[in-house]
């Protein structure tokens, strides 16, 4: 079973990359292609989280797995977006 500390800690970083990614996906609506850097940076760390979402589903425990598949489902869909959509 996954510590309540390691949850917590992997679905706060998961919040920050989609954040982030937010941020980057509004900007490069609005700036098309002004800052690759920054785009490319925000899908490595969405790409980063669902990898250690995979990881951390492997041991825990049936509701943990729901949260974390939750989580796994917003950070596919940002990253669909972000391959997407053209900044």
């Amino acid at each position: 079973m996954a510590t309540r500390e390691s949850m917590d800690n992997l679905i706060q970083q998961c919040e920050d990359a989609i954040r982030f990614a937010n941020d980057h996906l509004q900007d490069g609506r609005m700036q098309e292609h002004y800052n690759d850097i920054g785009y490319t940076e925000a899908l490595h760390s969405l790409e980063a989280a669902y990898n250690d979402l995979s990881k951390l589903a492997l041991s825990a425990n049936s509701q943990q797995r729901e949260q974390l598949h939750r989580m796994r489902l917003q950070l596919q869909k940002l990253q669909n977006q972000m391959i997407i959509i053209p900044h």
